[in-house]
């Protein structure tokens, strides 16, 4: 059962560690950003949008669908980055492993 207990151990401080990653990964921020910058999103690492940041010069009412372009590029600029950020912080909890699975977030 020493064998048993020990795997248990490990598992509890693992799940400490991935605990502690994603109070982290909320903590930390990304931007992302379309039209050179004119229109920026910024994402904490989880993924949740936190700011939304768009020129004036670029709202006109004749053009919203440009302004509705910019938006979704910027956005999945920000969603991209923060999963970048997410897959980089768990691997170093992971040591590099391929996990088989999805981790819960």
């Amino acid at each position: 059962m020493a064998d048993f207990s020990k795997i248990l151990e490990q598992a509890q401080q693992m799940q400490g560690r991935l605990e502690k990653v994603q109070a982290e990964l909320a903590n930390m921020t990304v931007s992302g950003s379309s039209g050179g910058g004119m229109v920026t999103v910024d994402a904490d690492g989880k993924g949740q949008i936190t700011k939304v940041r768009v020129d004036p010069s670029i709202v006109s009412a004749s053009d919203v669908e440009m302004l509705e372009d910019l938006l979704l590029v910027a956005l999945r600029d920000a969603q991209q980055k923060s999963a970048d950020l997410a897959k980089q912080e768990m691997s170093k909890l992971t040591g590099g492993l391929g996990l088989p699975f999805k981790l819960p977030f």
